[in-house]
């Protein structure tokens, strides 16, 4: 029985979940004119390597599995169907022309004790090719290494020193009102003051948000994975992401479903007015995914994959990717003790099963065990090329599950005593 439901779960994961595993869509530089790109232009937008042959492509992501000589002697059918489902362009607009008249635009950095990162990053920021008026907003949020120092001086960069933080809000989002207090423009860019940005990014941002027109364009920068530990956990981080708020639904206005990546978050200052304004969600942790969450109840947005913007935070060992996950975690299950039970009985079901039936099952339960797992293995590829590494690091897959539901349970511990989350030498009281 427990089989079965695992194998049900990953059914509908794999093919009714708003194929959350396809690692889509990615905004391009800015055209134009809308086209269709060609093939291989399609597959580098996805972050893949363009395969000489569908063929080709379909037998290397099944290799891991052991099931290429399969696809070798499969009937052309099947080949064509597992080509066309990889591969399927997720969004015929990924590429988008610039509207006219051109807004100006604002973009707002909160930054705290950013000295190792803030001058590469102001210094992407203000080399924007952006036809239209833009000018870069620093809110330093009073910080002890010289970060404001660090950040330069340009006619198109304004440095604010950031008031003391008022009670009930988060450092973040009092940065950032304090900049959006300070701006003009009709159209405001979040973004963090760890991410370097290609100089083609705003004006592809800009694009997105008139084509079709949406109240705020977010994406997943592409995170730092150079060190062993962020090579092996890094690229699940987001897959997880994907799975949580599959970037299909919370791109549909008619799904519920709402996310954002706080690293780039593009906002019409009228949507942000309407909602309240950051206020609103002032005491907010997770405040990407409560900004969305806001504005979509009032029009569309669009979520997904940068390849014009990179974080340069790195996370060396693991112990800075269990801090990264242990600060949020149980207050993304809003701090029930219930919720978390669910969760680590669903993680438990998702990824445990299928693996512990491979490797002990019989019958039935080996054969739905290894059906399973192979579909997690698969939703795993995209991801794992996005980021570049190698495909069998999806066979690991279970294991990588298991550190993240030992931080999950960890961020529940350090609620309950008390210790709530801290970030930049400040402390955040648990919810009551």
């Amino acid at each position: 029985m427990i089989p079965t439901i695992a194998l049900l779960i990953w059914l509908y994961l794999f093919f009714g979940h708003g194929r959350f595993w396809e690692s889509g869509p990615e905004l391009g530089p800015v055209s134009t004119s809308f086209f269709e790109p060609s093939l291989a232009a399609r597959f580098r937008l996805r972050g893949f390597a363009a395969p000489s042959s569908g063929r080709q492509e379909a037998k290397k992501l099944l290799s891991p599995l052991g099931f290429s000589r399969a696809t070798s002697t499969a009937p052309a059918s099947i080949k064509v169907f597992l080509r066309s489902f990889f591969f399927k362009k997720s969004d015929p607009l990924l590429i988008c022309p610039l509207p006219t008249p051109l807004p100006a635009v604002d973009i707002i950095v909160p930054a705290r004790d950013e000295a190792g990162t803030i001058a590469p990053v102001i210094a992407s920021l203000l080399a924007q090719d952006y036809p239209g008026v833009f000018r870069v907003i620093l809110v330093d949020d009073n910080s002890t290494d010289g970060t404001a120092a660090l950040a330069g001086a340009h006619e198109n960069l304004t440095i604010i020193t950031g008031q003391p933080k008022p009670e009930f809000w988060s450092g973040k989002l009092w940065a950032l009102a304090q900049g959006v207090a300070a701006s003009a423009a009709p159209v405001i860019l979040f973004t963090d003051a760890d991410i370097t940005h290609d100089p083609r990014h705003l004006s592809s941002l800009v694009a997105r948000l008139n084509a079709p027109r949406v109240d705020a364009v977010s994406e997943m920068v592409r995170l730092n994975c150079t060190s062993l530990p962020e090579r092996f956990l890094i690229p699940a981080f987001v897959y997880f992401f994907q799975m949580l708020y599959p970037f299909a639904r919370v791109n549909d206005p008619l799904n519920a479903t709402a996310a954002a990546a706080g690293g780039t978050v593009l906002v019409r200052r009228d949507a942000l007015a309407r909602i309240g304004g950051l206020e609103r969600i002032k005491s907010a942790l997770i405040d990407d995914v409560s900004l969305a969450t806001e504005l979509k109840k009032y029009g569309p947005i669009f979520l997904g994959h940068s390849g014009l913007a990179t974080s340069i935070r790195p996370y060396p060992r693991v112990a800075d990717i269990w801090n990264m996950i242990t600060r949020t975690a149980f207050t993304q299950l809003r701090y029930s003790p219930f919720i978390l039970a669910g969760t680590i009985i669903g993680l438990a079901l998702v990824w445990l099963v299928a693996p512990y039936q491979v490797a002990f099952g019989h019958g039935w339960g080996f054969i739905a065990g290894l059906a399973a797992s192979a579909l997690a293995v698969l939703s795993f590829i995209p991801t794992l090329e996005r980021y570049r590494q190698p495909r069998l690091l999806a066979l690991a897959l279970p294991f990588i599950a298991l550190f993240y539901m030992a931080a999950t349970i960890a961020a529940a511990l350090n609620h309950w005593r008390g210790a709530g989350a801290a970030w930049k030498s400040r402390a955040y009281k648990a919810a009551k």
